[in-house]
This record gives structure tokens, sequence and C-alpha cells, in this order.
């Protein structure tokens, strides 16, 4: 009998990093499970849902011998979590059934076996590697992500645009009233490379893209992409359709722009939140030169005005906007300045940060 020992810390580490793709319910029984290959001192952990799978590989040492099962990812992760963190607890693979003990505790699980677990096909043609430190894909993402679609029949909409082209890595997210823009420089040049992730990766990466050092390398196919970074692997289909043109919804040369800080705006427009309708989420901005107002009313006849004095000479502008769509904008964002370009009240915005090219964001006006 091949047994597997380890602190409960590093087993429930190494599971709940997989884990997040696991669908409780699944048409397929098995994709509920994790897929467990244990070789010498070395446990690898795969989950699938068919469209993502991911991959982690963890060295935990220990006694020789080999074993490969399947087991509920849920359950196993509900089960350690009841243990304490520093106790060895011990994995043992025989026939259908997976036996963990820990301390006086034993649990016996049912398996199913390893070879009807679906693993993705990996696509055969990759294009180059590249990669950017884990960081920075983590903030690119976190500065776009909030611009999804969610349920967009425009199904290419439900996701990010990455383009990597050159040296330049840049991610866009738009849900057809919005569209926000982030890039980073790359270590290397690569070909024009263009794919779109969908929401559950792009969800599920953020959860687990760390702040620590370390690159993120990246590799794209026509319909899949892959992705590896501490010692994890994580491979996922692509979205197929043709996304907006993301350069024409940028505007170019509005003659009006006014630089304030972030903090005292989005301050603010979460006052002045407070009293918009439920349904339409308007706030008015009233831009005059050395001042900006922010108003908002609902059904109830009820009135909300905020003042903030600005060093601003250009035209009056009154300008309508979905507060909820400033506000994610600027909370996602930790630089002290922004700058907001306008031309007219019936002109979509731009949001960005001075003396940096790196982000953009652009919503649309409404009328109130």
């Amino acid at each position: 009998m091949i047994v597997l020992k380890a602190t409960q810390d590093k087993v429930l580490a190494a599971l709940q990093s997989v884990a997040g793709i696991v669908e409780r319910r699944h048409t397929l029984p098995i994709l509920a499970n994790v897929l467990i290959r244990k070789t010498g001192g070395q446990l690898q952990l795969t989950t699938s849902d068919l469209e993502i799978q991911i991959r982690t590989t963890a060295e935990l040492g220990g006694d020789e011998g080999s074993f490969t099962t399947t087991i509920g990812a849920r359950k196993l992760i509900d089960i350690l979590r009841t243990m304490p963190a520093d106790q060895t607890v011990s994995l043992e693979s025989s026939a259908s059934k997976l036996v963990l003990k820990g301390g006086k505790s034993r649990f016996t699980l049912q398996s199913l076996p390893a070879e009807d677990f679906p693993l993705v096909q990996e696509a055969a043609n990759f294009g180059p590697v590249f990669s950017v430190p884990q960081k920075t894909l983590k903030d690119l993402l976190s500065q776009v992500s909030f611009a999804m679609a969610v349920h967009d029949i425009r199904y290419y909409l439900n996701g990010i645009l990455f383009v990597a082209e050159g040296k330049q890595l840049s991610l866009v997210a738009t849900d057809g009233h919005r569209l926000a823009f982030s890039s980073a420089t790359l270590d290397v040049e690569v070909p024009r490379q263009e794919v779109i992730l969908p929401r559950k990766t792009v969800l599920e990466m953020q959860r687990l893209l760390s702040d620590a050092e370390g690159a993120i390398e990246m590799q794209f196919a026509n319909n899949q992409a892959k992705f590896s970074f501490g010692g994890m692997e994580f491979v996922t289909k692509l979205v197929e359709g043709k996304f907006p043109d993301y350069n024409r919804v940028i505007p170019k040369n509005h003659k009006n722009s006014v630089t304030l800080g972030r903090a005292p705006l989005l301050a603010s427009l979460q006052r002045t939140a407070i009293l918009t309708s439920e349904k339409f989420k308007g706030v008015r901005l009233n831009i005059e030169p050395g001042l900006l107002r922010i108003a908002s009313n609902n059904a109830e006849q009820e009135e909300a005005q905020d003042e903030l004095d600005i060093d601003y000479g250009g035209d009056a502008i009154e300008i309508g906007f979905n507060v909820t769509y400033l506000i994610d904008a600027l909370s996602n964002m930790d630089q002290d300045m922004v700058k907001l370009d306008l031309a007219d009240s019936n002109s979509s915005a731009l949001l960005t940060i001075p003396e940096n090219a790196s982000f953009k964001y652009v919503v649309m006006p409404m009328r109130i």
C-alpha cells in the first residue's frame, strides 16, 4: 500500500490552489474530483471543468512509490480544514477508496478511476513564450476586469482581450457602456498575438496570482492560452469572436481636460451615489471654471449635491453618467491624481492617469 505523508497546511494549500474551478454539481461526476498523482515525494494535483485545467506540483518529500486516483475535491478540502495546520496527515490509496488519517481521525472516501478523468487536450502549436512579473499581470487584470460584461449575448464581451505585440502587453475589457485599457512592457519582443480570455479564467487568475516575486509565463494558441507560474500550470479555452476595435472607442483630442485628486472625486461620487435611483444610478456633473458640481436625485424627490474646487479653465459642460462606472474605475486605481478629458455632454469621457499612457478608461454619457 502506497502512503503519502505531509503536514495539513501543505496539502491544503496545494488543493485550494486548484479547486477554484471545481463545480459542485456537474453532468460528469468525475469533474467534482481532483486528480491526485503521487510520484515519490512529489504530489501533482489537477482539476478541470473541460474549459479550464489547473495543475500544481508540490514537493512534499518522504516516501518512495506512486499512486494515481481521483477524489471529491470539496470534501477533501472540508476535512483538511478541520485539522490543525501542523498535523501530519496521510493519504492511502487502495482499490476504489482513499483513506485520510490525521491524529486520531480517519476518513474513508470513495474514489473514481484516474483514467476516466477528462484531461484538456493541449493545443499542438502554441506561439512564443513571453513573461511579465506576477504582480504586473495581477495589477493589469484588476485595472480592467471590472469592465467585463457578465452575461452579454455578445459572448466575446464576457472576458478580457489580451494583445501582445512588440514589447507591449495590453489588456482591454468592455461591456458596451464603458471600456478599460491597461498595458505593461514585456521583457522580449513578440509577434502580434490577440486572444480573448473567458470571464471565469480571468477571475480564477486574479485569485491565484500573487504579489510575490516571480514571473508568469504566457503562451497563446488559436483556441487556448497557457500560463505557468509558481509551480502551477493553467490551460484555458479562449473565447471565439471578434473583439470591438478598442482604438476607435478611445477618444482622441478632447479639448477640455481637468486634473484632480482621485480620492476626493471618489468620495464625492460615493456620497452622491446614495441618493441615485436604484434603476438608473445616474449622477450629473457640472464642470465650469474652478468648480465641479456633482448632483443626483431619485424617485422619492430626494437630492444630493457636492462640490469640488478644481483647476479648470475650459468650457462649461453638464454631463450625466452611471455613477457605478466612475466609482469602479476610481476604486481600481491607486494613483493620487486622475485626468478627465471631455468634449461635450454627448461624447464619451476619457479618464487617465497624468503623464502615464498605460491606463485609459472610457465611459459613455447617459441622459438624465
